[in-house]
């Protein structure tokens, strides 16, 4: 039923925003905003990339018996072009020979215990993950299974904010005014992003349980509250299109979005209303590279790595 339903809304989706924008709009707009950056392989062969049909924005690399493959939940997909690379000049043997992913954390997590299969599509392939990365909840839930070799590695955190279109048209000043009549939001879906348990907390302290039944109840039934059918990756695509008017995301995706030049703007969300992540790291007890998954996690913690994640509004991890 769920892979209906994402097979549903996707097609859904990219049926509404094929109608949005003109081509040259849609190279720029659409995943992989990199703009094929995100692809870590030395040889590309034959191209077949088309924006909204083709593109498996997700999935990175070569599924062929990679030296490393990497599970990474997709709140910072943004980040790994920089800190794969980076990791590749440390150990130039596994150049172009690493593989991820980038889709939601308890997706990944469900592809783990499939054994590593999973179907795009009409295509189906198998890559059992050396790391799983996600939030610490996610991480510590794949230990207490017993799948990873040792406790999680923890290395950065991140906070919210309130997306909004360049310009705040809405005038959206703090979370209560998400509640308001009127306000069109795109949110994560509670389904399978861990995020919503967050942004609850966070709506919660704000504007107590009312406020929280307000944007995830009363305006889900009445359409004014669109939920994602994906990953919340796709909250900057409904603003751009004027289908919404905010959408609460990890401050690091607005901070993307602006550096991309997307007309993506954000709203601050203050301390005591705010809600933080702490990302952490895992290798799986079964990984056909261990020895490369354990530098991947050792990577995550270095300076180096680090300061990438600084790029983007991430601050390390301090116990």
């Amino acid at each position: 039923m769920r892979k209906q339903f994402l097979t549903i809304g996707l097609g859904c989706f990219m049926a509404m925003t094929s109608a949005a924008f003109a081509a040259d709009d849609a190279s720029r707009v659409y995943p992989p905003w990199s703009q094929g950056k995100n692809n870590p392989v030395t040889e590309r062969g034959l191209e077949f990339t088309v924006p909204e049909v083709d593109n498996l924005p997700d999935f990175h690399g070569n599924p062929i018996n990679p030296k490393l493959s990497i599970f990474v939940g997709g709140n910072y997909y943004f980040a790994m072009a920089p800190l794969v690379a980076a990791f590749e000049e440390e150990h130039p043997e596994l150049r172009g020979k690493i593989y991820y992913e980038t889709i939601p954390p308890g997706l990944l997590a469900k592809q783990i215990e499939l054994g590593g299969t999973i179907t795009v599509g009409n295509m189906t392939w198998t890559v059992k993950a050396d790391v799983y990365a996600a939030g610490m909840k996610r991480v510590s839930e794949m230990a207490n299974k017993g799948l990873l070799n040792g406790k999680p590695v923890p290395y950065a955190t991140n906070g919210l904010t309130i997306m909004v279109p360049k310009g705040n048209p809405a005038h959206i000043a703090s979370l209560k005014d998400l509640g308001k009549p009127g306000v069109r939001l795109v949110m994560p879906n509670p389904e399978f992003e861990g995020i919503a348990r967050q942004i609850k907390a966070s709506l919660a302290k704000a504007g107590g349980e009312e406020l929280v039944r307000q944007v995830y109840d009363i305006k889900v039934k009445n359409g004014e509250t669109i939920l994602t059918h994906i990953h919340h990756r796709q909250s900057p695509m409904f603003l751009m299109k004027g289908m919404a008017d905010a959408g609460v995301t990890w401050k690091s995706e607005a901070v993307f979005q602006e550096q991309a030049g997307n007309p993506i703007s954000f709203v601050n969300i203050p301390p005591q209303h705010n809600a933080t992540a702490i990302y952490a790291a895992g290798v799986l007890k079964d990984a056909a590279n261990p020895e490369a998954a354990k530098a991947w996690v050792n990577f995550l913690k270095s300076p180096k790595a680090l300061a990438i994640f600084g790029k983007y509004g991430f601050k390390p991890y301090h116990p």
